[in-house]
């Protein structure tokens, strides 16, 4: 890992691509002890810590520093994570980094998930718990070209549609379900747009707030976007992960680092300045553009505030998105019936309110 700068009160850590032992593999199937000590006052939710100390917590996420994890970077920029008692570290993802097998392995102590993952963890016996759901609509989209008599998610079926691997286990099922997409459609997505750009016929995978803009830089077109969150795809994203045995034995911990994050995501709203420019730290080819076009995205479509967290407060959860989500996903073969999703989240530390969170 490097560490790229230090800051009074607070630390920021880049982190690229990490290959794990057998000690971390093992510690997910035997699960391990916590990495973090309790606090003093195990009832209190977001009282900072009294004794002066601040508790080091490592925060991973699962991609390159980007708008999209705006709200954990502008918690550490404003302080609001100290506020809580916290040294946060975040550790930045990539396309080599398995979370799952971060967190188990005490290499950090929350990780960045989403809800095809958490039930996915359950179904293998891995004990990780979904604590907060930042993003309530996925930002996954697909992509295709304009003038090419695509209207809806339906008309790409037959289409070759460029993917990633991990999407043979969350959203193409969904897609093979619910529009009759097919096998053959699949082509290998290396995360690059130029097999897209040269093929007028293909689609591609993307996030609505990323690949949108550098294929309209780069194609010099509109391309036509279609979030699968407002097509029937509709799991929680940019969740916040943790040990189960942290949740059960270190609540408070838990709790100030969910109330914290949350803040600040709605201060990153307000306004991203002080966040963005330590995305930027840690991601040297992130831009103001992409940055605020990503921002944009966020808001215009509601990832974060909707549904139920517009009253709830971001981070919401309910009972019923997740049973929803897992019966769809039951149905597309993803998950076995007889899974106990309710093992993959606790309502315990969200839904407190917007007032809450803005205190």
């Amino acid at each position: 890992m490097n560490k790229i700068s230090r800051y009074s009160r607070r630390r920021f850590v880049q982190y690229g691509s990490l290959v794990l032992g057998s000690s971390i593999l093992a510690a997910c199937a035997g699960g391990s002890e916590t990495a973090t000590e309790a606090t003093e006052s195990p009832t209190a939710s977001s009282s900072p810590e009294t004794a002066g100390e601040l508790t080091p917590v490592t925060f991973g996420t699962n991609w390159f520093a980007q708008a999209e994890h705006g709200g954990f970077y502008q918690a550490v920029a404003t302080g609001i994570y100290e506020e809580h008692g916290l040294d946060v570290t975040i550790q930045m993802g990539g396309p080599q980094v398995n979370g799952t097998q971060l967190l188990m392995g005490e290499a950090v102590d929350f990780f960045m998930g989403y809800s095809a993952d958490a039930i996915n963890a359950i179904q293998e016996s891995i004990p990780k718990v979904t604590v907060a759901a930042i993003f309530q609509k996925d930002p996954q989209v697909l992509i295709a070209h304009p003038n090419q008599g695509i209207q809806d998610l339906a008309d790409l079926k037959g289409h070759p549609i460029f993917i990633s691997k991990a999407a043979n286990v969350t959203y193409w099922p969904f897609l093979e379900a619910k529009y009759g997409f097919t096998e053959d459609m699949k082509r290998n997505y290396n995360f690059n747009p130029g097999p897209f750009l040269q093929d007028k016929d293909s689609a591609q995978q993307g996030y609505l707030s990323s690949e949108p803009l550098a294929i309209r830089k780069e194609g010099g077109f509109e391309p036509v976007v279609f979030l699968l969150a407002d097509n029937g795809y509709n799991p929680y994203s940019t969740t916040i992960e943790a040990r189960r045995e942290m949740v059960e034995e270190n609540p408070d911990l838990v709790q100030r680092f969910v109330d914290a994050s949350i803040k600040g995501w709605y201060s990153y709203f307000e306004n991203p300045a002080p966040a963005n420019e330590l995305i930027k730290e840690d991601n040297p080819e992130m831009t103001d553009e992409q940055l605020a076009y990503g921002i944009e995205k966020i808001q215009e479509y509601g990832l974060a505030i909707s549904d139920e967290a517009e009253t709830d407060g971001i981070g919401a959860m309910t009972d019923e998105r997740w049973q929803s989500f897992f019966e769809t996903m039951a149905d597309a073969g993803v998950f076995e019936e007889d899974v106990d999703y309710t093992q993959a989240y606790t309502l315990d530390f969200v839904n407190k309110g917007e007032e809450y969170y803005r205190e």
